[in-house]
């Protein structure tokens, strides 16, 4: 990992170099998924079958492009109950949670007998992507469907791939605990576009959300406009704040709970401990040794991790609102005293026995964060994600007498002539 002192010169210029090595997309990338997007827009469903067949080594001809109810109630049977209940009981505190995200509608009458408000509609119809197959993320599925429920979406779009037409019943068991009608079998940049356009078999949708490969991130970002989207998702990212009553041996297994999940992804420690700094070194390198994915860890430290080395802990602090990482763990022993010090972060994680992981299944807190540093100006996933608001203005002629004039003015200041004529014909 790189080590950084906060007390060598040049050290903002090392911390650039390691953020920026997972931020940057290349252009290749960016041409072929715009090559999907467009084979998929003028071909449809022919597109989507021969991308499928090629790119998931599954034929949706041959076997269907839709998994169904029936076949979500038999893989909720065949899944171990305990891991079934604690799909069930995720799904229960992410439901309550997200419950208090709800908007309403409003409306005010103001001093003139102007009537303004605003109303809130949700999305007719929401595109859910979730990763399947050997890499699915059941619990994705549970983060990304429970907002749109509570939102009122009126139909609600899965897709997930089948790579080699492998299906994940753990994935189908928690479709089942959502009730979901349908999940349709495909998957990277073709299955956001053929949500965006739609095809002879897959609904065009308004807004698609959930993570993916880069592909997937691509496609949302070239498609941005013509659907809404959540984010254009990066590689996952922890940064850990710790003091001198941490763990070091817990400090290790968070950060290579972020870095198993890819090479790209980020793990970063900040703080004034040195001595703590040196044995959590130790602690990564024999945590690591037993992990099944330990080369992807030792990819993702080695090329995008850090340990930084600060005066004090307002210097982390500033540091982490700098990084705006998408997870933050305040591993402090007075966490909650910090908190408001903290600006930028997709979700924060308070105390020593407060692990990131727990957030990522039962907390009950949205998972899909903002990466990339975009925790500067975006928001976890929620119920808001679903939802319109449109505003409402409603004049008598009592407020068009008293505000008309000056609206004629303004517009008249902006040479928008037409404007100013549409306010006075109703003052004569």
């Amino acid at each position: 990992m790189e080590q950084i002192s906060t007390r060598t010169p040049g050290w903002e210029k090392r911390l650039d170099m390691v953020l920026s090595r997972s931020r940057s997309v290349s252009a290749d990338i960016d041409r072929t998924v715009s090559e999907i997007i467009t084979r998929v827009r003028t071909q449809g469903d022919r597109a989507m079958a021969a991308l499928t067949r090629k790119l998931d080594r599954f034929d949706p001809d041959k076997e269907g492009f839709c998994i169904d109810p029936d076949m979500m109630a038999h893989a909720a049977g065949r899944i171990e109950p305990e891991l079934y209940e604690a799909l069930a009981v995720a799904a229960e505190r992410i439901r309550a949670f997200h419950s208090h995200q709800r908007e309403e509608s409003w409306t005010i009458t103001d001093a003139t007998g102007s009537i303004l408000g605003q109303k809130v509609t949700p999305v007719n119809r929401a595109g859910i992507y979730t990763p399947g197959g050997r890499n699915a993320f059941p619990s994705t599925l549970l983060m990304n469907v429970i907002p749109a429920q509570i939102a009122g979406v009126d139909e609600i779009v899965v897709v997930s791939p089948t790579p080699d037409g492998r299906v994940n019943d753990t994935l189908l068991a928690a479709a089942h605990i959502l009730g979901i009608g349908r999940i349709f079998r495909i998957g990277g940049a073709q299955a956001v576009a053929a949500l965006a356009f739609g095809t002879e078999s897959i609904p065009k949708v308004d807004v698609v959300v959930g993570p993916g490969n880069i592909y997937v991130a691509r496609a949302k970002a070239q498609l941005q406009g013509m659907i809404g989207i959540d984010a254009i998702a990066g590689p996952s990212e922890i940064v850990v704040i710790a003091d001198k009553g941490a763990s070091p041996s817990w400090i290790a297994c968070d950060l290579l709970s972020q870095a198993e999940h890819d090479p790209m992804a980020s793990a970063m420690l900040i703080t004034p401990e040195e001595t703590l700094a040196a044995a959590v070194l130790d602690h990564l390198e024999r945590e690591q040794a037993s992990l099944p994915r330990r080369e992807i860890t030792a990819r993702s430290l080695a090329d995008h991790g850090a340990i930084i080395i600060t005066r004090d802990l307002d210097e982390a602090i500033a540091i982490a609102n700098t990084i705006a990482p998408e997870h933050l763990e305040l591993m402090l022993a007075d966490a909650m005293t910090h908190l408001n010090k903290i600006r930028n972060a997709g979700a924060v994680f308070l105390g020593y026995h407060c692990m990131e992981a727990i957030g990522d299944y039962v907390a009950g807190p949205n998972h899909t964060l903002p990466t990339a540093a975009t925790a500067r100006f975006s928001s976890a996933l929620g119920v808001y994600n679903f939802l319109k608001r449109t505003s409402i203005v409603g004049m008598s002629p009592q407020a068009v007498h008293e505000l008309g004039p000056m609206a004629a003015r303004m517009a008249r200041s902006e040479d928008l002539e037409a404007h100013a004529r549409s306010v006075d014909c109703r003052l004569t």
